[in-house]
């Protein structure tokens, strides 16, 4: 892979190279990932520390109620890991009789969180410093305080009026009633105190212990679902990774609940076309690449849910070449198309990345979903709510119909790169339904057309909407634009800084011979740290 000191893309960031390397989207918690690596930690504990540290510095994408996903290459073997929550248990579909759909906030939206439980698996299986030590830099920025960054002050006031009068919510995160302007310090102790349980407890006290008790009191206060059963219910699951090559590079996703498996059969698409012979800017590879994600994302809309429960179309089914090969012959190189799902079977998140000298590798995703989440919030304890729930469908019909103890359709996604000769690329693009397109993107513009990862981070991006809609960046060159309206696409465009639109990139590429080169997102206030 080449480094390039400069690049067609609006960023001034240049890639890092280093043999010990952390890069998230919270120059903060990088650097808490990198104090774990210099007191002798691998990228394991890297990781955990930096995730720990998300929940205090980035409570717009994530925090001590979202879900987690990861995937591990310890040396030697690639590992999966799911920890997404469950549906409390009288989450039955009468309970939900008379809607149209899912509620989106509230405390009917929230299921069981898993992130808590993904810290303790990965920890115990892999990591080598003592579990506690993990969480003291996010103690210390709950109980002293931190400046708040500029991205995340802006998704803040944001959700400051959509969010302030669901329960706990105004107490926690709109001190004297507002959100914390860019550069205000923002303090957290009842944060700090539910750290320091999980940290004495390796995690007991979230799922069977005080902190599930005060959970489940303040559901039950409100006629909510969530009871202690359910959080002592709760496991992550090593799940191992489902993949799909594209030439001399395989991507590695989590199974289903995840979307990840669309950017598989994205791929799997374009490998049936002549992709290969356009440059990374042309409008007619953008073309390609849209129209095999609307394919891949119709059918993940209509398939895909948890894998108990995908009992009709199965993920051999949705990856079979022969049915991937028929998918891309459906796409017109001149001309956008509304395509539907196909029958395949006939008859605010933050994502971080961490890397070491030996040559652990940990592509690691949480999120609360939508921004704060469900904006439920637990008094006294930092613990915001995902809304995880919303994922669920109220068709009968649906593979993703909601149901007691079900774990619902999940966008978050950790994305892995695996050669011949090793691993290649740890990465993900936090932001909603952006994840899976990201993924194509940046694999893409990394193993395809050979940019180094902050020039694929950098790189203007497009996400496809709803029919012949696609959201593209206002930093696409109007040349392109027209020659994507001139095929049909029907484009809005939107500023970069929109983060959650376009997603949060975070990539660490191995080099040949030894270390590895990183690079941040411009769009988040993130940073790629190494030495």
């Amino acid at each position: 892979m080449q480094l390039r000191a400069q690049h067609p893309y609006p960023s001034r960031r240049s890639a890092v190279a280093a043999d010990n390397i952390v890069t998230t989207s919270h120059p903060l918690a990088a650097q808490a990932g990198l104090s774990m690596l210099s007191r002798g930690g691998n990228a394991v504990d890297a990781a955990l520390a930096a995730a720990i540290t998300l929940t205090v510095v980035e409570p717009t994408g994530n925090g001590l109620g979202s879900d987690a996903f990861a995937i591990l290459w310890d040396g030697q073997e690639l590992h999966g890991l799911n920890a997404s929550g469950r549906a409390p248990t009288a989450w039955t579909p009468e309970r939900f009789a008379g809607l149209d759909k899912m509620p989106f906030h509230g405390w009917e939206s929230v299921t069981v969180p898993g992130a808590v439980s993904s810290w303790v698996a990965l920890s115990e299986r892999f990591g080598k410093l003592d579990f506690a030590s993990l969480f003291e830099p996010a103690i210390r920025y709950a109980e002293e305080g931190f400046p708040v960054t500029p991205v995340i002050a802006t998704l803040w006031r944001r959700a400051a009026d959509q969010l302030r009068n669901q329960p706990g919510f105004a107490e926690t995160f709109l001190p004297g009633g507002r959100a914390p302007a860019a550069g205000e310090y923002f303090r957290s102790p009842g944060h700090a105190r539910t750290l320091r349980l999980i940290a004495e407890t390796r995690g007991a006290a979230f799922y069977t212990g005080e902190l599930a008790a005060e959970i489940a009191a303040f559901a039950k206060t409100h006629g909510a679902a969530l009871t202690e059963a359910d959080m002592a219910a709760h496991a992550a699951d090593w799940c191992g990774t489902i993949s799909k090559a594209f030439d001399d590079v395989t991507l590695h996703e989590i199974p289903p609940n995840g979307q990840g498996i669309a950017a598989l059969m994205g791929l799997g698409i374009l490998a049936h076309t002549n992709i290969r012979d356009m440059d990374a800017d042309d409008p007619s590879a953008l073309h390609l690449q849209i129209e095999a994600m609307k394919l891949a994302l119709r059918d993940a809309e209509s398939y895909v849910a948890d894998l108990d429960h995908m009992t009709d179309v199965t993920v051999e089914d949705l990856l079979d070449d022969g049915y991937l090969a028929d998918r891309a012959r459906l796409i017109d190189p001149a001309r956008a198309t509304n395509f539907q799902s196909g029958a395949p079977k006939h008859g605010g998140t933050v994502y971080l990345s961490a890397a070491d000298a030996s040559g652990m590798m940990v592509s690691f995703i949480q999120s609360n979903y939508a921004g704060f989440g469900s904006g439920v919030v637990v008094p006294g304890t930092g613990i915001a709510l995902q809304n995880r729930g919303a994922g669920f469908s109220l068709d009968p019909k649906h593979q993703n119909y909601v149901a007691p103890g079900k774990r619902p359709f999940h966008t978050i996604i950790p994305g892995f790169l695996m050669a011949a000769n090793g691993p290649r690329m740890s990465f993900g693009v936090m932001g909603g339904p952006m994840q899976a397109q990201g993924h194509v993107q940046m694999v893409l513009r990394t193993q395809l057309f050979g940019q180094d990862p902050q020039m694929a981070a950098d790189a203007p991006r497009w996400r496809v909407t709803d029919g012949l809609g696609v959201a593209c960046e206002d930093t696409l060159p109007a040349a392109t634009l027209d020659a994507l309206r001139a095929m049909g696409h029907q484009l809005s465009l939107e500023a970069p800084e929109n983060a959650f639109g376009f997603g949060g990139a975070q990539l660490i590429h191995r080099l040949l011979g030894r270390g590895y080169v990183a690079g941040s997102d411009p769009r988040k206030d993130g940073a790629a740290v190494g030495y």
